[in-house]
C-alpha cells in the first residue's frame, strides 16, 4: 500500500510577504547599493529583492533617477550637523558640515557621481538645507546671496568627492589615471606650456583635505563680497560699478 502523496501548503498558509511602503523601497535599495553597487540599484533589480513586479514599485517611486535620490537623502542621516550648534568663527563651522557631506559622498563613489544630477528633496537633505541657511545668516550673509550660495557650496563638495572618490572599477584604476595626469604635468613642454611648466609643482601640491577646505573658504568669502544681480541681470546697487 504506497502513502498518499503530501499536500502542498495551501497559499493561504504562507506567511504575507510585507506591504509596500516608500520607506521600505528606499531602505532595501540602500542595502542592495551597499553591497551590489548603485549601479545595480535599478527597478527591476530591486523588484526581485522585494519580491514584486517593477510595476509595483512605480506606485512608490517614479524612476531610477528619483530612487538614486531617495537613497541619497536616506545616506545624508550620516552628515555631521553638530558643529553648527557649537562654539567658534562660524566659517569654520560651516565647513565642518560641508566637509561631513563630503566624506559621506565619498564613501559611495557611484553615489557621488549620482548626486551630480540627483534632486534630493527629502527630509534629511531639508536638514541639511536648513543648518547651512542657519550659518550664513549667522555669519551677515543676506539671504538673497545665502539662498544662491547654498547651490555653489553643495555642488563644489559634490562634484569634489565624484572627481576623487574611486570608481567602480576600483581604487587602482583611479590612482592610475591620476598618475598619469600628474606625469603629463610634470612633462609640460616650458615652450608650449610655460605656465604650466613653471607651476607643476604648485598644480600637484597639498593634501586633498586642505584644497577642499581651502575651496570651501574662497567660497565663503566670495558669497561675502559678491552681492547677487537684480532679476534683469544688472549689478546689485552695492556691487562695485566698472570704471575705465
Amino acid at each position: 500500500m504506497t502513502g498518499q502523496p503530501a499536500s502542498r501548503p495551501s497559499r493561504r498558509e504562507r506567511p504575507a510577504k510585507p506591504a509596500l511602503t516608500r520607506d521600505g523601497i528606499v531602505a532595501t535599495a540602500v542595502a542592495l547599493m551597499r553591497a551590489e553597487g548603485l549601479r545595480r540599484v535599478t527597478m527591476r533589480r530591486l523588484a526581485q529583492e522585494l519580491d514584486t513586479g517593477p510595476a509595483s514599485l512605480y506606485v512608490y517611486v517614479r524612476n531610477t533617477a528619483e530612487l538614486h535620490a531617495a537613497v541619497l537623502d536616506d545616506l545624508l542621516g550620516g552628515v555631521d550637523l553638530r558643529p553648527a550648534r557649537t562654539d567658534g568663527d562660524w566659517r569654520d563651522r560651516l565647513v565642518r558640515v560641508l566637509t561631513s557631506y563630503t566624506a559621506v559622498l565619498f564613501e559611495h563613489p557611484g553615489l557621488a557621481r549620482s548626486a551630480l544630477v540627483a534632486r534630493p528633496h527629502g527630509e534629511r537633505y531639508l536638514d541639511l538645507v536648513e543648518t547651512l541657511l542657519s550659518l550664513l545668516d549667522e555669519g551677515g550673509v543676506p539671504g538673497d546671496r545665502a539662498a544662491w550660495a547654498i547651490d555653489l557650496l553643495l555642488q563644489f563638495a559634490t562634484a569634489t568627492a565624484a572627481e576623487h572618490a574611486a570608481g567602480e572599477e576600483g581604487p587602482a584604476e583611479t590612482e592610475g589615471e591620476w598618475a598619469a595626469l600628474a606625469a603629463a604635468v610634470r612633462g609640460a613642454s616650458p615652450g608650449r606650456h610655460p605656465r604650466i611648466a613653471a607651476l607643476g609643482t604648485e598644480l600637484l601640491s597639498g593634501p586633498g583635505e586642505l584644497r577642499l577646505d581651502w575651496g570651501f573658504h574662497v567660497l565663503i568669502n566670495g558669497v561675502l563680497g559678491t552681492p547677487r544681480p537684480d532679476a534683469s541681470g544688472a549689478k546689485a546697487p552695492d556691487a562695485s560699478p566698472d570704471t575705465p
